[in-house]
């Protein structure tokens, strides 16, 4: 603070955002003589702008007025773009201050935000989280809206104003009435009748097996078949398998789903996203931009599944912006006056048909264009995205009535055991990574697996791409046989799923 100077009455620290992280800015107010103002500078967008009527409102409800005088908001640094409705609280919290109605000392301990409604309400905003751990960085507390108490506890053991209305908000800094802290609700576990079982998908072994090994390593998957072989059904399934998410694992999940608005109730994400756009999604929608550069479909599936239907219906554009991040886990997004990085590291599951019709290969249905029709179709996946999807499988279509025939497979539940144990195998050998994840080297493949694999990506022309996703592949399949050392018939399963489309 520094009244005594007559140049800033008081200022409180504040965040603006890039993509999940939250950079300070301080809120500074002066109150000096002239004709009556209110002014906003610092880079404000509009929604920041119109916080000068929102909380004139909002203090008027309560029963204080601005005073006659220029008042000039300051938002520091002026060249960072500050966006959002979350100024409101600190803002007015500044004022307040500065109008002495509540301690400047006192209320500088904290860092704020949130947005203010007319009669003095505090309502949720996005971006809580990452506020609280840069708060907590920063050494203040943090106010926030009520209802997202529960979200800044997430950020660290800092002090939490989770106030309702402006006016509690005073009568907490005056001492009149104290905020009780927020506490963390216990989440109950989800029941597994909300997710669909893979009890009910009968038949099938292939897609199946294919589906735990995915599960297993974090493997990217694509099943082709006709309509109605069942392939979205299986893709359903996949996040049932996923054991719950690592504490660091929910951290970073939850911080994006925080930016995005999504956090419900303002708790913390603890199963893995499970995300399906459609396939007339655009580019932006799908990888993230627009004018706020918001996260995409494949940042809120970080940590989970991606489910692609209709694969070669979705844009050429949009396909391939998938391939890097695919490769790195994250995604950046550059526009003029924006540069964001954002998480996505995700396990992307997709679906098509052989042809548009759908029914190549069977002769009683399939168009009279075959094969050029499969042909085309398949050739809107370029080749560099379909190299980088570890497990490619070929569905057949059920003959009639045969799905009630078959017996009832195995549960999520029992299945999601055996993944949860390869997991554990991957997490303590390889420091938390999934076996998706690791380079060949780590993969431990030699000696007589590695001739094979070898000789495998030699004789279908593997590129190296391939050839790595092959021994990662094994690698799982080794895991699920509790197995410390890959074998040539680990080798062999995987190649199963690796050169089935290909042949």
């Amino acid at each position: 603070m520094n009244a005594g100077a007559g140049l800033i009455n008081a200022r409180i620290r504040s965040f603006a955002f890039s993509g999940i992280e939250a950079r300070p800015v301080w809120v500074e107010v002066q109150v000096a003589s002239g004709l009556p103002a209110f002014l906003v500078v610092g880079l404000p967008d509009k929604a920041v702008g119109e916080a000068r009527e929102r909380v004139r409102a909002a203090l008027t409800s309560i029963g204080l007025a601005l005073p006659a005088k220029r008042i000039l908001i300051n938002l520091v640094p002026a060249d960072l773009p500050k966006e959002g409705s979350h100024f409101d609280v600190p803002i007015a919290l500044a004022l307040l201050a500065a109008m002495g109605v509540v301690p400047a000392e006192e209320a500088g301990r904290y860092a704020a935000m949130g947005e203010l409604s007319l009669d003095g309400r505090i309502n949720s905003v996005s971006g809580v989280l990452s506020a609280a751990l840069e708060a907590a960085s920063l050494g203040l507390g943090l106010v926030c809206p009520a209802q997202q108490g529960e979200e800044a506890l997430c950020g660290g053991d800092i002090a939490i104003l989770a106030a309702p209305t402006l006016l509690a908000l005073i009568n907490h800094f005056n001492g009149m009435q104290p905020l009780a802290p927020p506490v963390f609700t216990p989440q109950l576990p989800t029941p597994e009748q909300t997710v669909p079982d893979l009890a009910d998908v009968r038949g099938m072994e292939t897609g199946r097996r294919a589906l735990e090994i995915a599960a297993a390593g974090g493997h990217s998957l694509l099943l082709s078949g006709p309509p109605g072989a069942g392939k979205s059904m299986l893709a359903s399934r996949l996040v049932g398998l996923l054991p719950d998410l690592t504490p660091r694992e929910s951290l970073e999940v939850s911080r994006i789903y925080s930016a995005a608005g999504l956090l419900t109730e303002g708790r913390p994400l603890l199963r893995p996203p499970y995300r399906d756009p459609h396939h007339s999604a655009s580019l932006p929608a799908l990888v993230g931009g627009g004018s706020r550069a918001r996260p995409g479909e494949i940042s809120l599936a970080d940590q989970g599944v991606l489910f692609l239907d209709e694969l070669p219906e979705f844009s050429r554009a949009a396909l391939e912006a998938l391939r890097q991040p695919l490769e790195t886990g994250r995604v950046t997004i550059a526009r003029a006056a924006v540069h964001v990085a954002y998480p996505a590291r995700f396990q992307l599951v997709a679906a098509m048909n052989p042809c548009r019709c759908g029914y190549l290969g069977d002769a009683t249905r399939e168009c009279n264009k075959a094969p050029r029709c499969g042909q085309d179709y398949a050739a809107r996946l370029s080749g560099p995205l379909l190299d980088r999807i570890d497990l490619h499988v070929g569905m057949q279509p059920y003959e009639p009535l045969g799905y009630m025939r078959d017996a009832v497979g195995e549960t999520t539940a029992q299945v999601r055991q055996r993944v949860t144990a390869a997991r554990a195998l991957q997490s303590q050998r390889q420091d938390g990574r999934k076996n998706a994840e690791i380079s060949i080297e780590q993969t431990g493949l030699n000696g007589a697996a590695a001739q094979m694999a070898q000789s495998i990506a030699e004789k279908f022309r593997f590129s190296a791409r391939g050839y790595t996703r092959l021994a990662r592949v094994a690698r799982t399949v080794a895991d699920l046989a509790e197995s410390a050392e890959i074998r040539p018939e680990h080798v062999a399963e995987a190649a199963t799923f690796r050169v089935r489309l290909q042949g």
